[in-house]
């Protein structure tokens, strides 16, 4: 078996000696090409390039933005787009994702270790034994996703924490709620919600003040809790939806209470939940904070979202 393990140089949770122990384990098991991700984005050509040349499997090590880079160049690879079999799935190298960020919320979402020693053992086990799963994925306009996507306060919420940590603050849990708390009280205009979501043959949803779309559960974690959401989102399903309407003070502490405390799970009657959807488009009023697997896109006006069934094996 072929494979590829794609590096990110800067993966938070790992050490040189501990990549040269990571390789070292996957060469008794495959025949290994190692390549380093030199600028944003490097990771989709890799994992591009990996595909068109015939590679059986493309392992990741780094954080979610690394995993996303990877699927987007499997999954738009002339392999994946040729027609020849049902699915992207059957035509596409397996992908295998070694932790190696500060929250890897697909990993752990699959069930891997969060320690990049264990995960490794898992893929090694699941290499072995011929294990893998077949997930489905998201899609929001051109760019495909694994966990989370979202327009308005999470996104920006995130954009935040970007700018916090180019000034040399490190990706904490605490950070994160800081920047949810600020976000909230200093950056939302809760007098005209911009967001309508629009379905097919149903009636729009609008005055949204925020729309976070779930490819699986949960949607994020705080250290070791998970934060629910939608928990019932699903790799196996379609998309789930979260929006918050108007977002008064009262209503909006009582949510960011929910999210901080009591993992997740908000309800109300300013909350608008949807489980297992196909496709969607949202749409603002004004220019809004976009994010995939929580990196930090820009801004948006319309976004069109599709569920892709059955999109990539994966060893875990």
């Amino acid at each position: 078996m072929r494979a590829l393990l794609v590096v990110n140089p800067r993966a938070t949770t790992t050490s040189e000696r501990a990549r040269d122990v990571l390789v070292r384990a996957l060469r008794s098991a495959v025949d290994l090409t190692v390549s380093y991700t030199e600028r944003r984005g490097h990771a989709t050509r890799l994992a591009r390039d990996a595909a068109e040349s015939g590679i059986d499997l493309v392992v990741t090590l780094g954080g979610d933005g690394t995993v996303n880079e990877a699927v987007n160049g499997l999954l738009t690879a002339p392999t994946a787009l040729d027609g020849l079999s049902a699915t992207p799935a059957d035509r596409l190298p397996a992908l295998a994702v070694v932790p190696g960020g500060s929250t890897n919320v697909f990993a752990r979402a699959l069930g891997m270790p969060r320690d990049w020693a264990d995960g490794t053992s898992v893929i090694l086990d699941g290499l072995r034994d011929g294990r893998h799963r077949v997930i489905g994925l998201g899609r929001a306009d051109d760019r495909y996703f694994c966990f989370t996507a979202g327009l308005g306060w999470d996104a920006a919420t995130i954009r935040r924490v970007e700018q916090s940590r180019l000034r040399g603050r490190t990706s904490t849990p605490a950070l994160y709620m800081r920047a949810t708390f600020g976000q909230f009280f200093t950056g939302l205009d809760r007098k005209d919600p911009p967001l309508t979501l629009e379905r097919p043959d149903e009636t729009p949803d609008t005055g949204l003040a925020t729309v976070i779309v779930q490819n699986t559960a949960p949607w994020t974690y705080v250290g070791d809790r998970p934060v629910h959401l939608n928990p019932d989102a699903s790799f196996d399903l379609g998309l789930d939806v979260t929006a918050l309407r108007r977002l008064t003070i009262a209503a909006g502490a009582r949510t960011v209470t929910q999210l901080a405390w009591r993992s997740g799970d908000p309800r109300g009657k300013q909350v608008l939940r949807l489980h297992d959807i196909a496709e969607f488009t949202v749409v603002a009023s004004r220019p809004q904070p976009f994010q995939l697997d929580g990196d930090y896109l820009g801004d948006r006006q319309k976004v069109h979202f599709v569920s892709v069934p059955s999109a990539l094996r994966v060893i875990c």
